[in-house]
């Protein structure tokens, strides 16, 4: 008899269906595993929002609890056009007048026109000092502060953009550019600082280092006029700023003033016929800004966990965190800290004190009213936020900032509530996907195993029912010969 190589095919027993149901019935528990590992991974997801959440609770709280908030100050200029204002940290509350009589400009310089920028002066070398020139510009005192600078023309590349472009490639302290109109090309020089003390004094010399007259190749960009260097004509003498601050007059080298007024940086823009007048105040639109950010991640954190941690009646559906203890107890811990008494400041104990109206979901709601009022009592408001008693065993007399930062610091750290939580979470995921791994190898353990059973049973079947018809098939013909 030939072998079954397909089973059922001589039985007629469907071994490939009976097999498979078995083995559905053997991997159910499989499907349970899966929603199981679906439900945690979805919880770790929820966690991982919480700790995003929370760093930005802590973010807002190290603002509040930082002091340099609360000393923040803003600047107005009467004439933003003539005169900008910034401040920084240390500038003190009050009002400045000032005038601008003179900016502070850079010394400029133009050669005479080319035909064009392509026209050859030759190599050899510019030098270039810095210093200031008398009225008459008979006398050059050079700027000790200054380096001279020697830019080589290579020769085989001395066309007047060449030269441009090696008097820029050299850094050294002077732009140059092209200015082309009806006369032809010159060649524009400009100091790169401002100031007296930024004047140019420009010497050529040839190839050997012998120097070049006036208007002879490289000459033609020379300006020192006590030794006959006139080929360059001064567009703009170096000049320092002249200004007026409250009745004190100011000269500065440059038009951005950062030390005459502690914490002020005045930058001149334009001369004017009168005073500006400058305003320094406290920045409250920062402080309050820096609190409205904080109640915004504050209420998001909040709600977010409460969205995690309820049942909902109507459609019988928990949220992911839904009996989490632990979710339960942080949100639980930021909530009761809104509440705490401070000893800091004897003004504001509480941050009820400053407006700080907590609602029934748990949220904080702003009264404006109160807050501004808080605003005008900037030392006992630093003190609520910023203060820091320094004692590591009571949090009695630090401010809230510092409450919140070091309760967002606890939860998330590296041993906190949310990384251990998650750690625990991640470590069930992978105990779920050994337990599923093993189910599947026992799965398929099984399926060989009824493969084998089912197929020798099929091979039995079919053996059997061959014997039958040749027995059937016997009786048959002696049937027939004995009629």
């Amino acid at each position: 008899m030939a072998s079954i190589t397909s089973p059922g095919v001589g039985s007629g027993l469907d071994v490939s269906g009976i097999v498979t149901q078995l083995v559905a019935l053997e991997r159910a528990p499989l499907q349970k595993m899966q929603a199981t590992a679906t439900q945690i991974q979805t919880r770790i997801s929820s966690y991982g929002k919480v700790q995003g959440l929370i760093a930005a609770v802590d973010d807002a709280a190290t603002a509040l609890g930082s002091s340099s908030l609360w000393g923040q100050t803003t600047a107005t200029s009467g004439d933003a056009g003539s005169v900008g204002v910034t401040t920084t940290g240390s500038a003190a509350e009050g009002s400045y007048s000032v005038q601008v009589d003179q900016l502070a400009k850079a010394h400029g310089l133009a050669s005479s026109a080319f035909i064009d920028s392509s026209v050859e002066l030759g190599g050899g070398t510019l030098k270039f000092e810095f210093g200031s020139w008398d009225a008459g510009q008979t006398t050059f005192t050079a700027n000790a502060s200054a380096t001279a600078v020697d830019v080589v023309i290579d020769p085989t590349a001395s066309s007047l953009a060449e030269v441009r472009d090696q008097i820029n490639a050299a850094n050294a302290g002077v732009t140059a550019v092209i200015l082309r109109d009806a006369s032809g090309a010159r060649l524009l020089l400009r100091s790169s600082a401002t100031g007296e003390e930024s004047a140019l004094r420009i010497s050529a010399t040839d190839s050997l280092g012998d120097p070049l007259a006036s208007g002879v190749g490289l000459g033609a960009l020379a300006f020192d006029p006590p030794n006959g260097g006139t080929a360059m004509t001064q567009t703009q003498a170096a000049q320092n700023a002249l200004v007026n601050v409250n009745g004190i007059d100011i000269e500065s080298t440059s038009n951005t003033l950062t030390e005459v007024l502690d914490g002020v940086n005045l930058t001149l823009i334009k001369a004017t016929t009168s005073a500006v007048e400058i305003t320094v105040s406290v920045d409250k639109a920062a402080m309050r800004s820096a609190i409205d950010s904080f109640v915004k991640a504050y209420n998001e954190l909040n709600t977010f966990i409460a969205q995690q941690t309820r049942y909902d009646e109507a459609s019988k559906v928990a949220g992911p965190l839904q009996g989490d203890s632990a979710a339960i107890r942080l949100r639980s811990q930021f909530r009761s800290s809104l509440g705490d008494l401070s000893e800091a400041s004897t003004v504001f104990t509480r941050l009820t004190d400053i407006g700080f109206d907590v609602q029934k979901n748990g949220s904080i709601k702003i009264d404006a009213t109160k807050l501004d009022a808080a605003l005008d009592d900037l030392p006992e408001l630093t003190k609520l936020f910023a203060a820091d008693d320094g004692d590591s065993l009571t949090n009695t007399g630090d401010g809230f900032g510092k409450r919140f930062e070091d309760l967002a610091d606890d939860a998330i750290g590296f041993e906190g509530t949310v990384p251990s939580r998650t750690e625990g979470l991640q470590q069930r995921l992978s105990q779920n996907q050994d337990e599923q791994d093993r189910l599947e190898e026992r799965v398929a353990l099984v399926q060989q195993r009824l493969l084998r059973q089912y197929t020798a049973l099929d091979t039995q079947m079919s053996r059997i029912k061959g014997l039958f018809n040749s027995v059937s098939a016997q009786m048959a013909s002696l049937s027939n010969n004995g009629g």
